[in-house]
């Protein structure tokens, strides 16, 4: 059941003023979920993405998600500007909620990507890998590991037009084999009715990807099987137990070497 909370006059201007925002112009409820409950703030500086989180959120938690953006966002990848409170925190509260700040990004989510859509989506999976990768060495294996978007599903990727304009929701971000992503985005993105993978929307995806930071041999060969266990997540997680098997095996048996050209 969704949530949202109603902020009074005076928690808006609590935050505005928390913030340093100047000469707030209107205040817009936006979405409501389970988990969180968002606002547009309109002021005389720009608009700002303003969230209140319904339960689950530490200011810990947000603290690191800011810092992950941060370091994106001075590398280029498209994701929102956070915003500090005038004491240089993360978060504040109001309405007895914790609270965080980013800048508005242009564009909106899509549920059927073209190839060009997925192919930009492939671009920015490999810049957030490889931004992510430059804060630490890493110890070499044959499988490349590192931090991972966690959640680049079709509601946290934002488009204007057929360009990638923001990348958002980054609290799920955790160490992984990098070719697990890849994987999860080929599920999310290109999972057709009959199990399969679409070969257009997967190469695009990895032509997109590749175009940043090249696979590796391992990765290659690693990807079908990556692929086979997120669509077995998926439709364990939608209730489609009874052809679990079936699709995702699928899923397993659409990825090829061809895809790779």
């Amino acid at each position: 059941m969704g949530v949202f909370t109603e902020l009074s006059d005076a928690d808006r201007m609590s935050i505005a003023s928390t913030y340093g925002m100047k000469v707030l112009t209107s205040v817009i409820g936006i979405a409501n979920g389970d988990t969180e409950t968002t606002y547009l703030f309109r002021t005389a500086d720009g608009e700002f993405i303003v969230t209140l989180f319904e339960n689950g959120a530490e200011p810990l938690d947000l603290e690191q998600a800011f810092e992950t953006m941060d370091n994106l966002f001075a590398h280029g990848v498209p994701c929102p500007k956070p915003r500090r409170t005038l004491e240089g925190h993360a978060t504040c509260r109001a309405a007895d909620h914790l609270v965080a700040v980013v800048d508005f990004l242009p564009g909106s989510p899509t549920k059927s990507a073209n190839a060009e859509q997925c192919e930009g989506l492939g671009r920015v999976m490999a810049q957030i890998h490889s931004a992510l990768a430059r804060k630490a060495k890493r110890k070499v294996s044959s499988l490349p590991s590192g931090s991972i978007h966690g959640a680049l599903v079709p509601d946290n990727i934002f488009f204007l037009g057929n360009e990638v304009r923001g990348v958002i929701n980054f609290r799920l971000r955790h160490e992984d084999y990098l070719v697990s992503e890849i994987a999860e985005v080929l599920v999310n993105w290109a999972l057709r009715s009959d199990g399969g993978i679409d070969p257009v929307g997967a190469k695009a995806v990895l032509r997109g990807y590749q175009a940043e930071r090249a696979l590796t041999d391992s990765e290659k060969d690693a990807l079908s099987g990556f692929v086979l266990a997120s669509a077995a997540r998926h439709y364990a997680g939608n209730d489609d137990g009874n052809r679990l098997a079936e699709f995702s095996m699928a899923a397993y048996n659409s990825i090829s070497l061809d895809m790779f050209r």
